[in-house]
């Protein structure tokens, strides 16, 4: 199978389980009351980093990475079991990020290092949770949360210690067989190496990692020949082995290399660097001494060496040592899990008779919960309360009995808040009825003072016995 080191992936957390909705009967507790449990947490997605393997190749074929979801609470108040997480194992040096949003997910620099790349559900409350004083019997419970699902570009970034720099059939893959332990495949023809050669040299007890990266040609920065492919790897390294044919223009080539670095990483032009000579044995010592005379002027240390005959590969070895920085301490450039949480909103629906309310939170809770259970809605109308939703409704100019939408659920609005008609009572009858007659004016125009008028003398009582009687035909039956 050709090497990856390039792999889109999805990863889907499971699904938290539903709370239980249960009430205890037992033969002695005739009125138990509500005991379902919790729902179960729902597995995660994780990424370990493994060094038994290389590259990507075993993920090939399986795109969609989903865990277990977690388990529906019971009765007594038993917590349902939690969902399985799930593994997958990478290659030490490869970092995830989020397709849709570029945010890096994970880079994994160390050996058993893992990260959360899909988190799981939260399970749901059961039923015992939303007992009060008032509430003694709810028969509703809450809904597992749904997982974390996320398109991941897996991408590996060789971790070593020491790149192989050079154009096609400069004879890095000779120089790191003749180096290390490694047997990459060697051929007279450009392009041999297909993909990254890892390799360890040991010197006096002391060891580092060498990479063979494949040739880069010009232009390789715009994505000619392999370069493009595969110039990722060397930006992990510590120390750039530049490897030259000493027969071929190795001044023009080193050139052209450094060009392609910097079109590429202009930091990767700061890093330590040693150059190579190699393929000595196609020249002779006075063009030797010629390449090495026309280098004295920049400013790197370089080794002449022969890969095919072994000389100088001794004295290369300790320049290696030598020149190769410190280790820093791997940190993982792991990027902190981004929650975004949108605001509430109001608006008016596309019909205008009703409203719509979103907000990510406000959502997932109605989400949790069945918009058909009378108690599960009593208990939501409570919580857009304390959360200002209705006050969000009634600043919109919403009206009782006007229907609002969140998420997938429509509920009916109720404004709480207005003054309800107060029924009269009898002394407020008797009251109305006292100042309608203060306004009225006497027999003889003198108004009406008190309980009499003034010029006749009469009583309440008498004035009521002498007022007409309404005509019911005038307008319509009483109380019509």
């Amino acid at each position: 199978m050709a090497f990856r080191d390039v792999l889109d992936i999805e990863v889907h957390g499971g699904k938290g389980g539903d709370g239980g909705l249960s009430f205890m009967r037992l033969k002695y507790i005739p009125k138990g009351g509500p005991d379902g449990g919790h729902g179960g947490r729902g597995g995660s997605v994780l990424l370990r980093a493994v060094d038994d393997i290389t590259s990507l190749d075993r993920l090939v074929g399986r795109t969609n990475f989903k865990a277990q979801v977690g388990q529906q609470g019971e009765g007594r108040n038993k917590a349902g079991l939690g969902g399985d997480d799930l593994w997958i194992d990478v290659p030490v040096g490869t970092l995830a990020t989020d397709r849709e949003t570029g945010e890096l997910v994970a880079d994994l620099v160390e050996v058993g290092q893992t990260a959360v790349v899909a988190a799981g559900g939260i399970g749901g409350r059961g039923n015992s949770t939303f007992a009060t004083s008032t509430r003694r019997a709810p028969r509703f419970a809450e809904k597992g949360a749904p997982g974390v699902s996320r398109r991941l570009r897996l991408e590996l970034r060789t971790i070593a210690d020491v790149g192989l720099v050079g154009y096609p059939n400069a004879g890095k893959s000779s120089l790191l067989a003749a180096l290390s332990n490694s047997k990459p495949a060697i051929a007279s023809y450009p392009f041999t190496t297909l993909s990254p050669n890892l390799g360890v040299v040991d010197l006096d007890m002391r060891r580092l990692t060498m990479a063979d990266i494949p040739g880069i040609i010009e232009d390789a920065h715009k994505g000619k020949g392999l370069g493009l492919e595969f110039l990722r790897h060397i930006s992990r390294t510590r120390l750039l082995v530049f490897v030259l044919d000493v027969s071929d223009a190795p001044a023009r080539t080193l050139a052209a290399l450094r060009f392609e670095l910097g079109e590429y990483d202009p930091e990767l032009l700061e890093r330590p660097a040693l150059l190579v000579f190699n393929k000595t044995d196609l020249v002779t010592p006075d063009e030797l001494a010629l390449v090495e005379t026309e280098f004295d002027a920049v400013a790197m240390p370089f080794v002449a060496v022969s890969a095919l005959d072994g000389v100088g590969l001794d004295d290369l070895k300790e320049r290696l040592f030598e020149l190769l920085p410190p280790r820093p301490r791997p940190v993982a450039e792991t990027a902190a899990p981004r929650v975004k949480l949108d605001p509430v909103v109001v608006r008016r629906d596309m019909s205008g008779t009703g409203w719509v309310v979103t907000g990510s939170e406000l959502e997932a809770v109605v989400a949790r919960f069945d918009p058909a259970n009378p108690q599960a809605v009593a208990y939501l109308q409570h919580t857009f309360k304390g959360q200002g939703v209705n006050q969000l409704l009634k600043q919109a100019g919403a009206r009782s009995g006007d229907e609002v939408q969140i998420g997938g659920a429509i509920f009916d609005y109720f404004d709480d808040t207005a003054a309800e008609p107060a029924v009269p009572s009898q002394a407020d009858a008797d009251r109305a009825g006292k100042r309608y007659l203060e306004g009225l004016e006497g027999p003889d125009g003198d108004e009406y003072e008190g309980d009499e008028y003034a010029a006749d003398g009469l009583t309440d009582d008498e004035v009521a016995e002498e007022e007409p009687a309404a005509d019911e035909d005038e307008d319509g039956p009483a109380g019509a």
